[in-house]
């Protein structure tokens, strides 16, 4: 059903018809009550037909009229009458951003703005909780003051069946015959995300998705993912790769990594947050180095940039608890050992010759069995004897040692050891040479 101008919905009256599109005809009108000019969005006759998709999108409606975003085309409320179902949306003036691709691709100094204003709505949407799920050049209005504003946030779930939502054959925006044209079913399912399209429920990832492919369009000019019919369409999101190539040189590596992480098909390897988008683009803008490790975000690093380092880091902690585990197992040995083992033999020495000197008393010369021995070989004795009778602690000493380092002689303390070996065997030459 087309209304004419001069036509009443309530207070509103129609005074043209602004566009079409899958959820419904779009007229400008005049709230005669405020004194101000809206859109109308006419909702579809197959949508009206069932009251439980009226009352889920009622309530819907409360939650979108909530935002308030100067990116984000409001939503005044919902009107009924005369049969009729329509959505009051706020009238802004300007061409879609599907009409300015349509002339050519949009500069680089021009698309970075739009892109960040997108990235600016979706962010407010997203952090209420709210998807858009049908984001596409269309819905994208450029304003003559350079403002850029989203519409229809959320709209494409309020329409949703109660018992399809995750569904993509009941997505209002592929269903609805009557009032829209092929090429608007066909732009819709051109950015779908791969999730979307195969059925699956969505979250912000999808307008990631989205954002990612209008962005890429507005570089290029020509549609991504393009098809004859919508399963081609479908099928060629599922399983065409973007052709990098057609990006203008132009675009740096640091934008051109942003848009392989928004369009990678994996939802789980995709940029997890439409924020960090908004924060590349505004360093792009602020002429940031594209070599600035630090301005790079964590989810924006191709996938062999991001594995290696956490490889290598893997490997790095791996050998360090080896090391620890060989560390704990090896022989205990401290490296004051060897100083620790020459003094104590000092000390053991010296303490041992002091109470072997007060305790022996010098032999009687005159009582030898041997007349012959004279008095070199007495002096000879005297100098010989607390070194025997030494010999004893200073063997416990050394067995004491042995017992505490075991095989670490090799490397705390062996030249000690060795040089004290040495004086034992002397003294044990010296002994058997005196007995």
């Amino acid at each position: 059903m087309t209304l004419s101008p001069g036509t009443r919905l309530g207070v509103y009256e129609v005074t043209a018809q602004i566009g079409a599109g899958g959820m419904g005809v779009v007229y400008r009108a005049r709230d005669t009550r405020l004194d101000r000019e809206v859109a109308l969005k006419i909702l579809p006759e197959l949508f009206i037909s069932d009251p439980q998709r009226v009352a889920r999108f009622q309530r819907e409606a409360k939650t979108l009229a909530a935002l308030n975003h100067p990116n984000i085309g409001a939503i005044h409320g919902v009107e009924e009458a005369n049969g009729l179902a329509a959505l009051i949306l706020e009238l802004v003036e300007g061409t879609t951003l599907a009409d300015r691709i349509a002339q050519g691709p949009v500069p680089l100094d021009e698309a970075l703005p739009i892109a960040k204003q997108i990235a600016h709505a979706l962010e407010a949407a997203h952090e209420t909780g709210i998807i858009h799920r049908d984001l596409k050049p269309g819905n994208v209005k450029l304003r003559p003051d350079g403002a850029v504003k989203v519409l229809d946030f959320g709209l494409a779930k309020a329409m949703e069946p109660v018992d399809g939502a995750a569904n993509v054959s009941h997505s209002p925006v592929i269903t609805t015959p009557a009032v829209t044209q092929a090429g608007s079913i066909l732009g819709t399912a051109a950015y779908m995300s791969p999730e979307q399209a195969r059925g699956k429920p969505v979250d912000k990832r999808a307008d990631i998705w989205a954002f990612g492919v209008v962005v890429f369009e507005m570089l290029t000019g020509d549609r991504l993912f393009t098809g004859a019919t919508i399963s081609d369409t479908l099928a060629s999101v599922l399983k065409t790769d973007p052709n990098w190539r057609a990006l203008p040189p132009a675009v740096s590596p640091r934008l051109r990594e942003l848009l392989r992480r928004c369009l990678d098909k994996d939802p789980k390897r995709r940029l997890r947050d439409i924020g960090d988008a908004r924060v590349q683009i505004e360093d792009l803008l602020a002429g940031a180095p594209e070599e600035t490790g630090a301005a790079m975000i964590a989810g924006t690093l191709p996938t062999w940039q991001r594995v290696v380092p956490w490889v290598a880091t893997g490997f790095l902690a791996a050998g360090f608890v080896v090391v620890l585990l060989l560390l704990a197992t090896w022989p205990k040995a401290s490296p004051l050992a060897p100083v620790r083992l020459s003094t104590e033999l000092g000390a053991g020495l010296r303490c041992v010759c002091r109470a072997e000197k007060r305790r022996w008393k010098p032999p009687d010369l005159r009582s030898t069995t041997d007349p012959t021995e004279g008095d070199a070989v007495a002096g000879d004795r005297r100098r010989r004897e607390p070194v025997l009778f030494a010999r004893r602690p200073l063997d416990r000493i050394f067995r004491r040692r042995q017992a505490e380092e075991g095989c670490c002689h090799g490397r705390c303390g062996h030249h000690v050891v060795r040089r004290s070996e040495r004086s034992r065997r002397g003294v044990e030459r010296g002994r058997h040479n005196h007995f």
